[in-house]
This record gives C-alpha cells, structure tokens and sequence, in this order.
C-alpha cells in the first residue's frame, strides 16, 4: 500500500510539472517541445526539488544537534564511599517541543528495535527427542504489546515473545516449604484450544516466598537515561514516578545512588539510605532531560559505584531505565555486552526497564537483562509500575536460584511430534544442560514460571510431519512405558557454583480433555493462543480471536488486581483491529 502511494505521489508531482510547463508554453507563445523533452524538464525540476530538501533535512538536523547541545543537562559527579543526604543537582531547562519544520526529523527518528522471533518449528521425537532451553521472567512484550493495542495498532510479529506472554501471569502453584529446595515443578496436560488433535503439555514452577520485610538488605544503583529522547510524558516523568515507589518499599538497611547519563554521564546522588526519601525523590524531583545517549559510560559508572557499596550477602543491583536509545558512545552492541557479562562476575545484577515508544530499543534491553542476570520489564503506566516495583518487589529483587535450565525428553512411543511455545532466544544445546559454565537465567523469590509444550501422541491420525520411512519402529526400554515425557531443572543456589538437579516423569494418565482442566491452565493456553495470533496463527489452525476471548474470559479466576479481565479487553481490541 505504501508503494503504491508512493507511486501516485510522484505521477501527480509529474503531471503537475507537466501542466506547469504546458501553460508556460501558451502564455509566451511558444512550441510546445516533444513530450520527451517536457519529462527531462521535469526529470530536472524533480531532482533539484529531491536535493533541497535533503539539504533542509541536513539543516534540521544540524539545528536539532545544536538544540540538543545547548540544552544538554549537566550534572556534577560527587565523592562515593559514604551516605550523603543531601545532592547538589545543576540542571538546565528541559529541550523544548520540536516544531512542525522539524517533521521529517522526527519521522526518522520513529524506529523501533526487536529481536527477530520466528515461531519455533514442530520437531519429531524420533530423531529429536530432547528439548532444551533456559527459563526466562522477562514480561516486557506484553506490556509493550499492550500499549499498541490500547493505541490502536496491532504489535510487530517479532514484538511479540509467548513467553512473556504467558509469564506477564500468576498461576496457582504451590511453593516448597522451605529454600532447602527452592522452588517445586507443576505439570499438566490437556487438549489444546486450537486444535483436539493435539495435546498441551504445561510445565510449571513456583519459587520460595519470602516476605518484603524478609528481603535481604538493598544497594540499588538507579541508572537513568536523562537523553534528548526520553523528553516526553510517558519517559522521564513516568520514570520518576515509578522509581519513587519502589523507593518506598525501602528502608534504613537498604542504599540508593543515583547515575544519569545523557552526552556524559554523573552521579546525582551518592549511595543514601532508603529510608532517607527526602533526598532520593528531591534527587529525582530535579532531573530533566536534553542531550544525546551514552549509555556506556553511564553503565560503566553505575556498576562502578554499585561495587564501591557492595553488601555481601545482600542484593546488589542495577536498574536501567530508558528507552533504549543508545546513539553515541559504544558503538558495538557486543562490546556492550561483554561489559555487562564482566559485571555480573562481580556479584551485581542488572535489571532494565524500557520506557517510551518511537525510538524503544526493545531488543537490547531484553538482551542486556538476559546477560546481566537480571530481569527486562516494560512500563507503559503507572499500574505496571506498581506491579513490577511495589507488588512483585520479592522476586524482582532477590534472587533464588540461579542458571536455571529446563531439558524435557519425549517419548517416541508416546509422543510423535513436539513444538515449544516461546523461548526463542533462550534455547540452549542438549550438552548445555549439564555444563554449569553455561548462563541461564535467575528465579526471583516467589516467581512463578511457565511454558507449554504442544504435542501430538504418536497414535494420532493428523500428524504435521510424515513420519520416517525407515525408522525403525522397536523401541527398547521404554516399549511398555507410559511416560509421555520426563521433566529435568537443574540449577545453583545462589551464592553455589556447582548445580543441582529436579526431575518428574510426565504419564499418559495425566491426559484430559480441555474442559476438566484448571482454570490456570486454561488461561495460560488462551494467553499463548493471543500471543501466536498475533504472530501470524501459523499454528492454530482456524482459532480466531472470539475463541481466545470466550476461553479467556471463563477462566479468570479471583483476579485480584484485574490483569486478566484486562487481557481479555486486549483480545477483543486486536479482534477489532
């Protein structure tokens, strides 16, 4: 469709052009020149229009780097090592509002960055019978997803991970009595929504709760992005909004500093108490943004002074909050992450949370919480504040376990063919699994964790993949078993190198229908049917989002802060879009 306005814009540039030059041609009594002549007259007038306005697009941006310059904000760095009260802020005025002369800069400007995530393919068991991947808590995508959709506009398919989907959720799992263990493994199966020839299989895990008055005592370093981009309501406003409610949460045993970053990064407030909140929302109060993005150097500091107020035994965590729109400084987006890689070696953990939209640089968010053994979150609005930072402060903070891994092995006598829903970016190699060098990522306290499995039993009729001509069709060992599949998690406590390992066989006598299944796990298969519409249905068939509603919306349950009535809203405005 843009092509072919695009078209259409230039044959009626021409054909202006065209009558233009005819009319010239009358008033002054001349010939009219050959039509070819007339189409290299406007070739001209084209080309010499194309070359103004690239040089007012280069004087825009001249003029808007000027802007940026002259209204950077400056900030004094301050001596570290002890608690401070009190920060001495030098601020200039916030840039002002870009004009209409600015459009076509801004146009440009309106980008933003995902990971490529295609839908992970269906995999025979007889030739791939082991599946291996990492856990993964990150939510960001449906929040992000959600303030498209409350836009009006559907998600790019590579916006969309099922994982977070599906995690954005709480589930009703029991959690282990003690950090002896510290989180117990759920599974369920039943009769996929999309399709009653195929089966989900739920695995589900539940951490330790610990209570906030338990938390171990804090030293947070707030990372904040003050750049010429994150001038705009739903960014930097919303930001300190969020970032002093987490604040409340803590106490006198707790520290926050304060580093911003925007051309050149410095500290706003040395390591205070948490209880202090004078000085860290006055800290906050004062911050405006103007400037270009280097967020190297920001990053650099922040660890810097997270480790000069390391608590051993404590959380030690920074949390990046921007939109992502790193323009100067480190270049390589690897270099970037072998920094953070380096960090987290030293005990301090990174956590992101991705503000804004246009320039959002979704992709190296996710990544660098990934690598930072941390978590991703997206705050499009104040509720989602609270639930991150106020609501799930337990398992957004403390850590629980660590390089936590998932490898399931299917049956093949019972089990034909798998695919898992999510965790793209999170899959690992079989030989992975019991490699404790390789990374995984980290539980929080009370965290609940879940992915679905479709599978299709080996006597089923509609298989998706043909099954091998010379496939041997004698299976030892397993011949009379009714393991449809058997589960392994293997993690580290937190502060072991060595990992420990969880089992659970999965029976063929835990198959039900779709109806006799929990209410969760009919949520959970409805949240992960969205999340593949979404991402082009390729899987499911002739499910449409009126099926996603209705399954959604009777199996709500309690609902306590709303998030599934208002996914089942979400449905219903993708429905209509």
């Amino acid at each position: 469709m843009n092509n072919v306005l695009h078209d259409y814009g230039n044959n009626k540039k021409m054909s202006l052009t065209v009558l233009s030059l005819a009319v010239l041609v009358v008033l002054t009594g001349c010939k009219p020149a050959p039509q070819s002549s007339v189409k290299e007259q406007a070739d001209e007038v084209e080309v010499t229009q194309s070359k103004a306005r690239s040089e007012q697009v280069l004087v825009a941006q001249e003029q808007m780097q000027k802007t940026q310059r002259l209204h950077a904000v400056s900030y004094e760095a301050m001596p570290q090592g002890m608690m401070h009260t009190n920060a001495s802020i030098s601020l200039m005025p916030p840039m002002p509002h870009p004009t209409a002369d600015d459009a076509v800069l801004i146009a440009e400007h309106d980008r933003e960055n995902y990971l490529k995530s295609q839908q992970n393919p269906v995999k025979q068991t007889a030739t791939e019978p082991v599946s291996t991947f990492s856990i993964d808590v990150d939510t960001g995508s449906y929040s992000n997803t959600r303030r498209m959709l409350n836009m009006g506009k559907l998600p790019p398919n590579d916006a969309v991970r099922e994982e977070a989907f599906i995690n954005y959720f709480d589930y009703d799992y029991s959690a282990p009595a003690s950090m002896t263990s510290p989180f117990k493994v759920h599974t369920e199966v039943a009769t996929a929504p999309w399709s009653e020839h195929r089966q989900l299989v739920k695995i589900g895990i539940k951490g330790f709760e610990i209570e906030k008055a338990d938390l171990k005592a804090a030293n947070l370093v707030f990372l904040l992005d003050v750049s010429g981009s994150m001038n705009a309501a739903n960014k930097l406003p919303l930001l300190k909004t969020s970032l002093t409610m987490l604040t409340k949460q803590l106490d006198e045993n707790d520290s926050v500093a304060i580093v911003v970053y925007a051309g050149a990064a410095g500290v706003v407030l040395p390591a205070t108490k948490g209880n202090d909140q004078h000085a860290i929302s006055g800290a906050l109060d004062k911050l405006a943004a103007g400037g270009s993005t280097n967020g190297e150097q920001g990053i650099e500091l922040a660890y810097q002074i997270a480790q000069q107020n390391f608590k051993k035994g404590g959380i030690n965590r920074v949390i990046l909050a921007t939109d992502g729109d790193f323009n100067v400084g480190m270049q390589s987006v690897d270099k970037l992450k072998e920094l953070v890689a380096a960090k987290r070696k030293t005990g301090v953990a990174l956590t992101t949370l991705g503000f804004g939209q246009g320039n959002y640089n979704d992709g190296l968010m996710e990544q660098l919480a990934n690598i930072g053994n941390g978590q991703h979150a997206y705050i499009d609005n104040i509720n989602e504040a609270r639930k991150v930072l106020v609501d799930e402060i337990s398992s957004t903070m403390q850590i629980i376990a660590k390089d936590v891994k998932i490898q399931v092995e299917f049956n093949p006598q019972q089990v034909a063919e798998y695919r898992l829903i999510g965790y793209q970016n999170r899959m690992l190699a079989a030989d992975d699994f019991n490699n404790d060098k390789v990374d995984a990522a980290e539980l929080g306290a009370g965290h609940t964790v879940t992915a679905l499995y479709e599978i299709t039993l080996s006597n089923a009729e509609h298989k998706q993949i043909d099954e091998l001509r010379y496939q041997s069709k004698e299976h030892k060992n397993l011949a009379t078993s009714n393991e449809l599949a058997f589960v392994k998690v293997r993690y580290k406590q937190p502060d072991a190198e060595q990992s420990q390992l969880l089992t659970q066989a999965i029976s063929s006598d835990k198959i039900q229908p779709l109806s006799q299944a929990s209410q969760d796990f009919k949520f959970a298969a409805a949240v992960a049917g969205f999340a593949q519409l979404l991402k082009g249905a390729k899987y499911t068939g002739d499910w449409q989002y009126e099926d996603c509603a209705k399954l959604a919306s009777a199996n709500k349950g309690a609902d306590t802060f709303g998030y599934r009535s208002e996914f089942v809203q979400l449905v219903n405005n993708a429905a209509a879009l």
